[in-house]
């Protein structure tokens, strides 16, 4: 009994649980341990994801005769060019725009209050039921108005805090792109024979996962904000170029993003034009349905092959653990997981199946 699959996987399982309630137990004793791990967390994660944009460039630069140092440097000068050249095309455009977002904001707020008292103005003539819950909702969204300056000032001061964290990017940056080949070698120098080289291949498979995810994801992003540009545009949408940038953002939120995007989007319309709200939901259904239908199959392929069921279960339960981090990394977690998963199943089968032949 204790060589089968199940048995093994029950006492696994169990063995996790009761070291998980006994890290509960003593959890104080590793507070300084969270504490440094969430200092490192912003930017180490940021600096992985400038690591698998910036990696193929540093192996064109080594095919090219470029010592390791050097290409290290090309791009960093790289990185900082781009951004400083982003800054000059449009950070004086979105500076502008966010201060007039600013200075308009209590017309903007005044005008969804217009439009929400509108709304209860005519809540006698819906239904019993809807009317009640059309009341109920009437003092949260008087109190959600009403607080928007201190979020403003909160979403600034956090704002300010990520920018002072993000000095160390730059140095997990150039450790990652020194040295990310020694790391798989110093896994696998634990090892031997066979095992040796299922655990080469495992970090390489996990390897290949996320640099699909990353890559992917992030220029599926970047087209849907150039769409969503476009479409502002054409229709006149104020803020165009800031609310692009927005839904640019967002849509690195599986299945959540593009609903978060259109929400200040369909809000300014209201303001600007009631019809306009109308144009926004319509362009941002097309270009979710051209980068679910048309970019991602063919940006991303098959790598991560993660049923939608699933997509939405897990940012569901990962929202309700971690909050947005938990979103936000939920899927290259599990597609992780599921990698290192397979590679454990082949390895079973393949040593079932050596096993049968020798008998």
């Amino acid at each position: 009994m204790t060589n089968k699959l199940w048995f093994q996987a029950g006492v696994g399982i169990i063995l996790a649980l009761v070291i998980i309630r006994l890290f509960i137990e003593v959890q104080a004793i590793f507070d300084p341990f969270f504490i440094i791990a969430q200092t490192i967390f912003v930017p180490l994660l940021l600096g992985g994801v400038l690591f698998y944009l910036s990696r193929p460039l540093l192996h064109v630069l080594e095919k090219r005769k470029f010592p390791r140092w050097a290409g290290v440097l090309t791009i960093l000068l790289l990185i900082v060019l781009i951004f400083y050249l982003l800054y000059a095309m449009i950070g004086p455009m979105v500076t502008k725009q966010v201060n007039a977002l600013v200075e308009n904001a209590p017309a903007i707020i005044q005008g969804v209050e217009d439009y929400t008292q509108y709304l209860f103005d005519q809540r006698n003539r819906l239904p019993a039921s809807i009317e009640e819950q059309v009341n109920s909702m009437s003092g949260s969204i008087g109190e959600w108005a009403s607080n928007i300056g201190g979020w403003i000032l909160s979403f600034l001061a956090s704002f300010i805090s990520g920018v002072v964290t993000l000095v160390l990017v730059p140095f997990f940056l150039i450790y990652l792109l020194l040295d990310h080949q020694k790391f798989a070698p110093f896994v696998a120098g634990f090892f031997k024979g066979e095992r040796k080289t299922w655990i080469r291949k495992t970090l390489s498979d996990v390897d290949h996962t996320l640099k699909s995810y990353i890559q992917g994801q992030l220029f599926v992003s970047f087209l849907v904000g150039i769409m969503l540009l476009i479409g502002y545009l054409i229709i006149g949408l104020e803020y165009a170029l800031l609310l692009s940038i927005i839904g640019m953002a967002t849509n690195v939120i599986p299945f959540l993003g593009p609903y978060i995007a259109v929400i200040p989007a369909i809000i300014i319309a209201l303001v600007q034009d009631p019809i306009m709200a109308v144009y926004v939901g319509i362009i941002m259904l097309v270009a979710q349905q051209i980068e679910s239908n048309l970019i991602t199959p063919n940006v991303m392929g098959n790598a991560l092959d993660v049923h939608p069921l699933t997509v939405i279960t897990l940012i569901l339960a990962a929202g309700n653990i971690a909050g947005l981090w938990g979103i936000i990394l939920a899927i290259p977690v599990y597609a992780v997981i599921k990698t290192i998963a397979k590679n454990v199943y082949a390895r079973r089968e393949e040593i079932r199946d050596t096993a049968t032949k020798e008998i």
